[in-house]
């Protein structure tokens, strides 16, 4: 299963395969994780917030490839995607393990993912280089297998999209 998940609402979006899923989060109630480790302790995998964001954390699971696509402030993912990312922690599990020589959560049934993060809308060297390494480091968390980030405009984002849905297809 492939993955695309934006910040904003794509004018065009592009035309995905039958196993493919579109989430725009900007069309989402999404809460923000109020840190009660319901969905470690309470609900095993599952959160305890009633709202839309329980049906996009079992695609992010599932997905071996993903987009996202997100506005970037202060060198970090813009709030909505940020949001949900955090209210995604029901797919990992309370228990650590060690992960390529660091100590990293169990995952809860997570394939390894290869990962495209089209950034929008960031202003300089400095955040670009804060958030590199900010994915780089939630890429053992989140199980990318590889992961690429394209800096782009807001009005390029669509276009690098569509191209990136086009690989998938020829892949």
């Amino acid at each position: 299963m492939n993955l695309l998940m934006s910040d904003k609402t794509l004018t065009q979006p592009p035309a995905l395969g039958e196993a493919d899923r579109y989430v725009d989060l900007s069309r989402l109630k999404i809460g923000n994780c109020i840190g009660c480790f319901g969905c470690w302790v309470k609900t095993p995998g599952k959160c305890v917030i009633r709202d839309d964001a329980v049906t996009v954390y079992p695609l992010i699971a599932k997905s071996e490839r993903v987009i996202y696509v997100s506005r970037i402030f202060c060198g970090c993912y813009d709030v909505p995607m940020k949001t949900m990312l955090e209210r995604a922690i029901p797919v990992q599990q309370a228990f650590i393990r060690l992960y390529h020589g660091e100590t990293h959560h169990v995952q809860r049934n997570v394939a390894e993912k290869d990962a495209v993060i089209i950034a929008y809308g960031c202003e300089s060297e400095e955040e670009r280089a804060v958030f590199q390494k900010l994915v780089s480091r939630n890429a053992s968390n989140m199980l990318f297998r590889s992961h690429r980030i394209y800096f782009v405009s807001e009005d390029e984002a669509e276009a690098a999209v569509e191209r990136e849905v086009k690989a998938w297809k020829n892949s």
